[in-house]
Parts: structure tokens; sequence; C-alpha cells
């Protein structure tokens, strides 16, 4: 599959970028009675992404929704070009030819997400069905945001069976935001944190280390075996696990958005070894980093 892209070399400042392994996809995702309808593969926010630009020839195998909350872009599909504003939103089925990028003069803040499922086609052509083209108007809602970022607080938190099916059902929820707004009036509380959540904020803060676990559960003033048992139920993996999968994923945002090596990457997420680091990155995301990043990288 052959596309080229564009971004700062460095990213967005503020961006999110969150890639769900392949792996979990094609062992969980596509096979449970809830998730194969409608899954997310990738979701993200790009604030203020100046020369921000994607290009794919023959689109892709994912549906692609884009919002627009500030500044100004552009897309076009199948040959009509169309300007985005704040409180648009696009819809780029699969396998549709495609670009889009940020205006240079006034460069958008998007939230965007990639799907897939048994239904999602459907759901898709009910969105552009109702709109008549591929732009749809939404007025701004803080609560569709919430939604956005409940999806993405959730992710972070690990794959178990109950987190994918949770967050795949917000998105439901989401997507039916999009088709009818008018009824779009539910309120989402932030999420709280507790012992486990505050451990991952820890992690992250720390990315670059590798603790070991009486470090962790002493930081979360547990016992290791309590702590273990209570971290694998509300993340569905043992905290070393979770923490690589931490360590892949910001492993995948500096691989998309800029050009250090990979053992550079390695030694900074805390792995004395390159070839450790590939081949855990490879067994997670069904590539190797340097595929990963012939993937996703942009063209200078």
């Amino acid at each position: 599959m052959s596309y080229k892209s564009s971004r700062k070399r460095q990213g967005f400042e503020g961006q999110k970028l969150l890639v769900v392994p392949k792996k979990i996809a094609s062992s969980f995702l596509t096979k449970d009675a809830i998730t194969k309808q409608i899954y997310i593969t990738d979701i993200g926010y790009y604030p203020k992404a100046a020369n921000h630009y994607f290009e794919r020839p023959h689109g892709i195998n994912q549906h692609i929704i884009i919002y627009c909350v500030e500044g100004r872009g552009w897309v076009t599909i199948n040959k009509q070009k169309m300007d985005i504003s704040p409180s648009h939103f696009i819809v780029l089925p699969a396998n549709t030819p495609h670009k889009y990028g940020a205006m240079e003069a006034d460069p958008w803040t998007i939230y965007w997400v990639h799907f897939k499922g048994d239904i999602a086609t459907y759901v898709v052509n009910l969105i552009t069905n109702h709109s008549q083209n591929y732009l749809p108007y939404l007025s701004f809602n803080e609560n569709r945001i919430k939604l956005f970022e409940e999806i993405c607080f959730h992710f972070e938190q690990g794959y178990s069976a109950d987190t994918l099916r949770y967050v795949n059902m917000i998105f439901y929820h989401f997507l039916s935001s999009l088709l009818y707004e008018e009824k779009y009036n539910q309120a989402v509380k932030a999420p709280g944190k507790d012992a486990i959540a505050m451990t991952i904020e820890r992690m992250k803060e720390k990315i670059n280390t590798n603790p070991s676990l009486n470090d962790l559960a002493s930081s979360a003033h547990m016992s290791v075996t309590h702590f273990c048992n209570l971290f694998r139920i509300q993340t569905g993996f043992s905290p070393i696990e979770y923490f690589n999968h931490l360590k892949v994923q910001q492993a995948c945002q500096t691989l998309a958005f800029t050009s250090r090596a990979i053992k550079e990457i390695a030694d900074e997420l805390g792995f004395s070894d390159q070839y450790y680091f590939s081949r855990m990155f490879s067994r997670l995301m069904g590539m190797s980093p340097s595929d990963y990043r012939k993937r996703n990288r942009t063209t200078e």
C-alpha cells in the first residue's frame, strides 16, 4: 500500500496518537461479538497542526473521521476539494483515494479516528447519506469532545476485554452524536483516578526507566501479589507487560514524527538491547520498527 504524508518533524505540540496493536485487533477485536461490529484502530488529536498533510492515492482499508474544532484545512476526495472550517467533520470511506492538509495561514486543530468492522461501511454510508456529501457540519459540543477524551483515557489503561468493549461502545455513542446531533445531549463525567491509574501515570512520567515490581507495588502502597492481581484485573495485563505497551506506544509516535535512529529510540525508552526492543515491537505491532516508520513516516 503506497501513500505519502508530511508532518512537522517533531509532530505537533500537545498531540495525542494512539495505535491499537495489530495483535490485539486480530486476537480480540475482530472476533468478539461486540467489537467486531465496529472497532477503533487508531485515534488522535493534532492541535494547530502546521504542515500537516496526507495523500493516499488508493485510500486505506480503514474508514476515517476528521473533526475540525479550530483553524482551517482542506480535503480532496473523489476529485472533489472541500475547505474545512471549525465544526466541520469529514468522512473518508475505506479504499477511497484522498488527500488532506492544514491551511498554512491558520492550521487546523483536529480530532481524528480510524475504524473498521462488519457494519462500519454501513454506518459511514448512513453519515454520508444524512449529509448528502462527505462534509457534515456540527455545532460544537463539549460533551462530544469528552467522549473522545474518555476513549483515549481508557485506551491508555490497557487492553482487557472489558476495556476494549467499553471503549468501542463509547465509540458507538460518539458516532451516534455525529448521526443524530439533535438527540445528543448526554454529559459525560471525567473518570476518577485510583491507585492503578496513578501507577500508570507514573509509568508514563518515567517511560525511560525499568522499575521493578517491588518499586511499582511500593509506590501503590500494596504488596506485590495484591498489586499484580489488581493491575491485571483492571488492565488485562501484568504491570511489566503493560509498561512495555506504553513504551511501544511512545515508540510509534517517535517513529512517525521524528528521524531518530531505532537504537536511539530504544535507548530513550530504557532498552539497552536494540534487538530485544525490535523483537518486542514486532510482536506487539505485527511489524518491525523500520516497517512501521515506512508505513507512517512523512516525506520531506
